[in-house]
């Protein structure tokens, strides 16, 4: 579970790091892969900036050792120069204690770089002046030591000896690498089961940690090699990408070509030479960078047997040849060098160079009778038996460990459930208050809305009274000019009737919709005058829904052009056209337009009393809007206005 959060986490491409120094703190340091892995792979830039401020010596030294130490997973003659200045401080301040602290950090340094028997001097010369808490990992690198002279009985007594002290100090991780050490120590020797059970405990140790290191990459690569020699290929990579996930984001160029290495070998098996061929460049690419003939020689080992798989037996040659150019007689490493040798030999072989295939096959025999020596073997089938006892202790403690974790969690998801319990019932007690109130709410709004719109049917009643008493007052008048005036009121009237009709039958009663509105205006304003046969109106608009406030002056406004154009403008029964206009003009403008293509405007014709015009005018102020009139002699009149709309 923790590997699936984990892989999914290294696939999102940005990350929330937390400050790795921070003067400010009580303790300034997260110190790198111990109290924090929340960093990308600048962290080493980050802690080469940090040191020029940092004046307390201890935590000066601490920052260099770490920076001095994991440059060596970059590039290891920039490692080496950052111990040199350690050394040489540490050596001026008279601190034995941090000098012995750089000396292992030399000495895990120098071993890379095949300088073993420097290494092991540097090492010895450290035990006398660090801590006991140091000497689980000095004893790491001296067992390292003697797994690249193939002396693999010695490598693995001083993995049974950091195994030891992790157990003392309790330390968890110098456990784990104990037990990678180990997995990877049956590897060399072809006990693969065993490298399998001891490099999935290992893994078991480094998650109880829930810290990503460069160990922890490692054991997952050396996991992988295990799965891979037993055929087990869908396992080994998926060991192989879960380790290159965690060298890439921290930038592990060496436990990267150790990979790119494994999966050379990996698609050579499955036939996928082409991969093969990209992730050997990966791997010479990565050992360049670092600057080490190791795994630069190692790279060129892989690509050679992959050649040779493919029978290209002269490429292979050559990738072999430099192959075993690069380890030099001080290269000490006598496990990679017989594979060399007999790769090689296999390839002469095959290129039918009888002669120098038995040359390299003579070299073979003799480095792996030096690797795989009788007493080795009994050596580590005894260490095997020794942790063997070892790997079920633990497995009891881890299991114990486990069981304790397990009882933290449950008692966890026991309190979040309780919080979750008292959190689902307020929230219940809330919404059904919230219910009751909903129902209460929607039950005043039904009677409000019930009630507007009994008002509005009341007032468009009580205006259809008005509207006629003004008819049958009308009907009593003998003056034509009276008459008129009556009608026009009569319209007026009716106008505004319509819109309370329109709010009272509708949804909305805030609103109304102006085209369906301006249809029925003008049908009845028409019908009053007699003129539908004569007349043709066109209402130009999209729907739209104006407030009552605006509707009313509007529609007030639309009758009394109307009722004006139908007076004037076309005399004699002339036909004609009407067209009306209402559009939002933008987000803040409302524009209406009445347009005829009747007589126009006549020079000294007076039209009417005049007061539908002041009318409009008051209408028009009402809204705060601008009218605007265009008049063509016998081409016909358009009444412009721009309102302002309330957003």
């Amino acid at each position: 579970m923790k590997s699936f959060f984990f892989v999914a986490f290294i696939l999102i491409n940005s990350f929330s790091f937390a400050q790795i120094i921070d003067l400010t703190r009580e303790h300034p340091y997260k110190k790198v892969f111990v109290e924090t892995d929340n960093f990308g792979t600048a962290y080493l830039d980050i802690l080469k900036q940090s040191l020029p401020t940092i004046q307390q010596d201890t935590l000066y030294f601490e920052v260099l050792n770490d920076l001095a130490y994991y440059w060596h997973t970059r590039n290891l003659n920039t490692s080496l120069t950052f111990i040199k200045k350690g050394l040489e401080l540490t050596n001026q301040k008279k601190d034995s204690l941090w000098n012995g602290r750089f000396q292992i950090t030399q000495g895990a340094v120098l071993l890379r770089m095949e300088q073993l028997d420097s290494a092991e001097l540097v090492l010895e010369a450290a035990k006398t002046k660090v801590k006991e808490s140091d000497l689980a990992f000095l004893n790491t690198q001296l067992g390292y030591v003697y797994e690249r002279r193939g002396e693999l009985d010695k490598a693995a007594d001083y993995a049974l000896e950091s195994l030891r002290l992790g157990k003392k100090l309790k330390d968890t991780n110098a456990q784990a690498i104990a037990y990678s050490d180990l997995s990877n120590l049956f590897w060399k020797q072809s006990k693969f089961d065993k490298g399998v059970e001891f490099g999935l405990k290992s893994l078991q140790f480094f998650e109880l940690r829930n810290i990503n290191n460069l160990d922890y990459d490692f054991t997952l690569y050396v996991v992988g090699n295990n799965y891979l020699e037993l055929k087990q290929y869908k396992r080994a990579l998926e060991y192989f990408e879960r380790s290159i996930a965690i060298g890439e984001r921290y930038g592990f160029y060496n436990n990267l070509s150790d990979v790119y290495i494994s999966l050379t070998d990996l698609d050579t098996y499955l036939g996928n030479y082409n991969t093969a061929a990209e992730a050997g460049k990966n791997a010479v690419k990565y050992a360049e960078l670092l600057d080490n003939n190791f795994m630069i020689m190692r790279s060129w080992l892989s690509i050679g047997k992959s050649q040779l798989k493919q029978k290209q037996y002269t490429n292979a040659i050559i990738s072999l040849k430099k192959c075993i150019q690069i380890a030099t007689v001080d290269f000490g490493d006598e496990y990679y060098l017989s594979q060399a040798y007999e790769a090689l030999a296999q390839a002469y072989f095959g290129n039918k160079n009888f002669e120098k295939a038995y040359v390299a096959l003579a070299e073979h025999d003799k480095l792996k009778a030096a690797v795989f020596t009788a007493e080795a073997d009994q050596r580590i089938s005894l260490l095997q038996t020794k942790f063997g006892v070892a790997l079920k202790e633990d497995t009891i403690k881890l299991r114990d460990a486990t069981i304790k974790q397990q009882r933290s969690k449950q008692t966890l998801i026991m309190v979040i459930a309780s919080l979750l319990l008292v959190l689902l019932t307020v929230l219940y007690v809330t919404y059904r208050k919230d219910k009751n109130k909903t129902k209460l709410l929607k039950k005043q709004h039904d009677e409000k809305s019930f009630l507007l719109k009994e008002i509005h049917h009341r007032v468009k009643n009580n205006l259809e009274v008005v509207s006629s008493l003004l008819a049958l007052q009308s009907n009593q008048l003998q003056d034509d000019a009276a008459k008129n005036a009556m009608q026009d009121s009569q319209n007026r009237v009716h106008s505004m009737s319509m819109i309370h009709q329109r709010l009272y039958q509708g949804k909305n009663l805030a609103s109304i919709e102006m085209k369906d509105y301006c249809f029925n205006l003008t049908a009845h304003v028409l019908d009053s005058f007699g003129a539908e046969e004569q007349i043709n109106v066109k209402c130009n608009m999209k729907p739209i829904e104006l407030d009552v406030d605006t509707a009313v002056p509007i529609g007030l406004i639309v009758n009394e052009l109307l009722t004006n154009i139908l007076k004037y403008a076309f005399p004699d029964n002339k036909k004609g056209t009407i067209t009306i206009t209402l559009e939002k003009k933008d987000r803040n403008t409302l524009l209406l337009q009445v347009a005829d293509n009747g007589v126009g405007i006549q020079e000294g014709v007076i039209r009417g009393t005049g007061f539908g015009t002041q009318l409009i005018s008051l209408l028009t102020q009402q809204l705060n809007g601008k009218m605007k009139t265009k008049t063509n002699k016998n081409k016909g009149t358009q009444i412009s206005f721009e309102f302002p709309l309330m957003v």
